[in-house]
């Protein structure tokens, strides 16, 4: 259970990368559905739906890490 809190965490304090709603939405998806995984399909779907969630709300100021890897051109060429 502890895993399992470490993760969502996690997924929450990294579900703000990107500039923009729609960023953070989508790394926020991949982060929790990543860290559902770990409990199986309905974690996964989860995971991902809490992950959105919360990269939707947050704002850019609150965790900044940067432009999301596909929209960095040096990462892209």
């Amino acid at each position: 259970m502890l895993r399992v809190a470490a993760v969502l965490l996690t997924a929450g304090l990294l579900a703000a990368c990107g500039t923009n709603e729609e960023d953070r939405a989508i790394s926020g998806a991949g982060i929790g559905a990543a860290g559902g995984a770990l409990l199986g399909p309905v974690g996964l779907i989860a995971g991902a739906g809490a992950g959105a969630t919360t990269g939707a709300v947050t704002e850019s100021d609150d965790i900044n890490l940067g432009e999301p890897v596909w929209k960095d051109d040096d990462v892209a060429d």
